[in-house]
């Protein structure tokens, strides 16, 4: 069974309520109809319902079922608009402010996720990925102990030798263009989370990675990963993560073993995290189109799921993100 196949298999065993604010864009209310017939969600559109009901109607999509929000003529904007301003009042926001900006779909389904009416958000077809990320930093901000938002590419390769069975966790490949040690560090224990929450990887194996073993090498930029190894060792004592290392010692158990002998990690890595995103970007689409692996990105960090799309993605990509958010939200 596929990693797709069994995180599926998860969703649907104790279904989650995810919000989708591009709801009249037709690929998402295609992959709506989707999520709802085959129980991996219960998707909610938002936007205009008017919009919502002539995309779906243009395009033979039969969305009754199927919950339509549309922001403006909600029952529950003014107690959004009141919380936001709660949230926001020191920064200098005004309730009149804060009334207009959650009429917004991208601000109001971020609300949804906040009080808890919706368990998740999915956008990006439309939308950037700031348009996402700075609502949901200001309102749901990040978990509890964790300083940053990243990103993991979940890769599932056809050599199923490497990693655990074929599946990696690759971070942060989409986010932090040049993270300090201890974020760093961070993504590192989120990418462990991810790697145990979405792939089912019981015993994550984290290999800090760069152009240096165990100090075969020196420079700024290889201090900085030992000091995110120091500092992830400190806030997490029992993942198993060593570094720093280069990629070759990380996955192959012989070069491993002659680069870092007596690492539990070098040689049987299962989540790989690069040292700044340039690398990690440029390392998982290589992987992708030279290894043949599928590649699935989420983000991590966030106190409740919230996911990004590319705009030029499919419905079938959003069927997937929406399932994966679902898992996290469990």
């Amino acid at each position: 069974m596929s990693l797709i196949d069994r995180v599926k298999s998860k969703a649907r065993s104790n279904v989650k309520t995810i919000v989708l604010p591009e709801g009249d864009e037709v690929r998402t209310i295609k992959a709506a109809r989707i999520i709802k017939d085959e129980s991996l969600a219960r998707p909610i559109l938002l936007g205009n319902k008017e919009a919502i009901l002539k995309t779906a109607s243009e395009n033979n999509v039969d969305i009754e079922g199927i919950e339509t929000i549309d922001p403006v003529s909600s029952d529950k904007l003014q107690s959004y608009a009141d919380l936001f301003y709660e949230l926001r009042k020191a920064k200098g926001v005004t309730a009149e402010q804060a009334l207009e900006t959650v009429k917004d779909v991208m601000y109001y389904g971020i609300m949804m996720v906040k009080t808890g009416d919706a368990d998740g958000l999915v956008s990006g077809a439309v939308h950037s990925t700031g348009d996402m990320l700075r609502p949901a930093l200001q309102i749901i901000k990040t978990a509890p102990g964790i300083k940053c938002v990243s990103s993991s590419f979940l890769m599932e390769s056809p050599d199923k030798s490497f990693g655990e069975d074929g599946l990696f966790v690759y971070a942060d490949c989409v986010v932090m263009p040049c993270p300090t040690a201890e974020e760093l560090a961070h993504i590192a224990i989120s990418a462990a989370n991810t790697a145990k929450k979405l792939c089912g990887i019981e015993e994550p194996k984290v290999a800090m990675l760069s152009f240096s073993t165990k100090g075969s090498a020196k420079h700024d930029l290889v201090s900085k990963v030992q000091e995110a190894t120091n500092i992830a060792h400190e806030l997490a004592p029992d993942l198993m993560l060593d570094g720093e290392m280069q990629f070759d010692a990380a996955l192959i158990p012989e070069i491993g073993e002659s680069k870092a002998p007596g690492s539990k990690v070098a040689g049987h890595a299962n989540v790989l995290v690069f040292p700044d995103l340039q690398a990690g970007n440029i390392g998982y689409k290589i992987t992708q189109r030279l290894g043949k692996c599928e590649a699935v990105a989420v983000l991590q960090g966030l106190d409740k799921p919230c996911n990004d799309l590319s705009r030029g993605c499919s419905v079938e990509d959003i069927v997937t993100t929406v399932t994966l958010t679902a898992v996290q939200a469990q």
